[in-house]
């Protein structure tokens, strides 16, 4: 039973970082160097030589990710070396979901430094400090619900709830709006290349 835990574990936890990775950055050489690195300045008027917005966009991107893979490694790669055994989870009355939970909880934040990372950008591209100041203490809340772990539906139902609200911020702040996502979602592409090249 280790082992289906531990890679059902690893695929909640990594899955969807890995499927950013494999479609959005993957394909471009100097993204996964922006991913590896974290931060990087020089380089940035190669993506697009005569808008520097969507590059910060991007960069903020890469770099959100990139953080948020570290993080979730960081906090998640013990705990999950601990499912393959030995041990029984639960025995002395903890709870027995503890690795599933974990697992969310990892997925949670490594979307989060996505999103973080789009809006933190675009307050300091616009210089406004309120956004910068929502963005720590909302960093600063997930963070410290940490400390209630035996109440882990309370701690999980707050983190995905503002999961989800840094990222509709984030999708408005990178250029997103419902006609965008609208057509997204029914795959038109040559209408939402031609919507975007009316609005330039």
């Amino acid at each position: 039973m280790t082992l289906p835990v531990f890679f059902g574990c690893a695929f909640i936890a990594f899955g969807p970082a890995f499927a950013l990775y494999l479609f959005t950055i993957a394909t471009d050489p100097l993204r996964v160097i922006f991913l590896i690195a974290g931060k990087a300045n020089e380089g940035l008027k190669s993506i697009n030589p005569e808008d520097t917005a969507p590059s910060m966009r991007l960069l903020a991107y890469v770099s959100g990710l990139g953080f948020g893979i570290m993080s979730g490694v960081f906090s998640f790669v013990n705990i999950l070396s601990n499912s393959l055994g030995p041990g029984t989870v639960g025995i002395h009355g903890d709870s027995p979901q503890f690795f599933l939970n974990s697992a969310f909880m990892t997925l949670v934040i490594i979307m989060l430094h996505v999103f973080w990372g789009v809006v933190f950008f675009d307050g300091c591209e616009k210089n406004k400090w309120y956004i910068l100041l929502t963005v720590l203490l909302t960093h600063l809340v997930v963070s410290t619900q940490t400390f209630l772990s035996p109440h882990y539906e309370v701690t999980l139902v707050a983190a995905y709830i503002i999961m989800v609200l840094m990222g509709v911020w984030a999708f408005y702040v990178a250029g997103g709006s419902c006609r965008t996502l609208k057509f997204c979602l029914l795959c038109q592409d040559k209408d939402f290349l031609l919507y975007n090249q009316r609005s330039r």
